[in-house]
């Protein structure tokens, strides 16, 4: 299943492979949990001198509620790797309360 994603980049042109990057991760949540509705993802770079400047932030429509991580790291794919990791431990969690009710 493919989640129907939405990419904005800040002040920046976010280029192919990034998004396909992005487009991948974002998918595999998918194979945890198929009923998520929609996608949003937003990528910007923090005006501060530290080199961690990136920031992915991730939010996630499923029935019921919304699941949001952000993060912040030297590149925009490890922040997007650190986020979707974020994500699918709180996918786990919302299917686990799915289950016991």
């Amino acid at each position: 299943m493919k989640v129907n994603l939405k990419i904005n980049s800040v002040h920046f042109h976010a280029d192919k492979k990034l998004v396909e990057f992005i487009h991948e991760k974002v998918n595999k949540l998918a194979s945890y949990y198929d009923k998520i509705i929609d996608g949003e993802v937003i990528l910007k770079v923090e005006n501060t001198h530290d080199t961690e400047n990136k920031v992915a932030e991730i939010k996630l429509l499923i029935p019921g509620s919304d699941l949001f991580a952000k993060k912040q790291c030297k590149s925009f794919e490890e922040a997007t790797d650190t986020a979707v990791e974020a994500l699918r431990r709180q996918l786990k969690k919302h299917k686990e309360k799915l289950r016991k009710v």
